[in-house]
């Protein structure tokens, strides 16, 4: 199989099912945020942390592939012409939701309270998980977007909702396991 193919020279490209579109449409722009997010997952766990974490974001990358999956299906196409499901065995469940949730809550137990807004820093492998929170609400806001559009599954949008948060609660983890210091947000009067 080629990388390249050149069906897209003209600057379109084609979705699971087979329909094209350009290549700046919000469905395009939905999956390939997931696909941006999921690089910046592997470069965290591509630092020096904690197994359980890799283990986690493993999980995770998987996990966003399937999510990108289902952003590549326009709705017409979730069914094949033979009656099956495109994306059969792929899905968003509430387990997976559940392990994000599980994991915020079992982090949170070993940190401090959080009584300040804590600027993005102090370590790369901390400023690391920011940026990908900030790329996951990113994928959050063109996910709704393109609900609006052309409905997607309601589970899609509250994973990555709760990744967003996981990857917050992961910065201040991280920051409490690796000794860097948190820089708070302190408005000036």
């Amino acid at each position: 199989m080629k990388v390249y193919t050149k069906t897209g020279d003209n600057g379109t490209t084609a979705l699971f099912g087979g329909t094209r579109v350009p290549k700046d449409h919000i469905r395009i722009e939905s999956y390939g945020t997931v696909d941006e997010l999921n690089s910046y997952i592997g470069l965290i766990r591509d630092q020096e942390i904690d197994n359980h974490y890799k283990e986690i974001l493993i999980e995770i990358q998987d996990r966003l592939f399937t999510v990108g999956a289902i952003l590549a299906t326009p709705p017409e196409k979730e069914v094949k012409k033979n009656g099956e499901l495109r994306l059969q065995n792929l899905g968003i469940i509430d387990s997976d939701i559940d392990l994000l949730e599980n994991e915020i809550d079992s982090m949170e137990e070993a940190l401090p309270p959080m009584t300040h807004f804590v600027l993005p820093g102090g370590h790369t492998t901390v400023s690391y998980c920011h940026i990908t929170r900030c790329i996951c609400r990113r994928a959050e806001r063109l996910a709704v977007q393109l609900d609006h559009n052309e409905p997607i599954p309601g589970i899609v949008i509250m994973y990555l909702n709760r990744l967003s948060d996981y990857l917050f609660v992961l910065a201040r983890k991280l920051s409490f396991d690796l000794k860097a210091e948190e820089t708070k947000w302190i408005p000036k009067k």
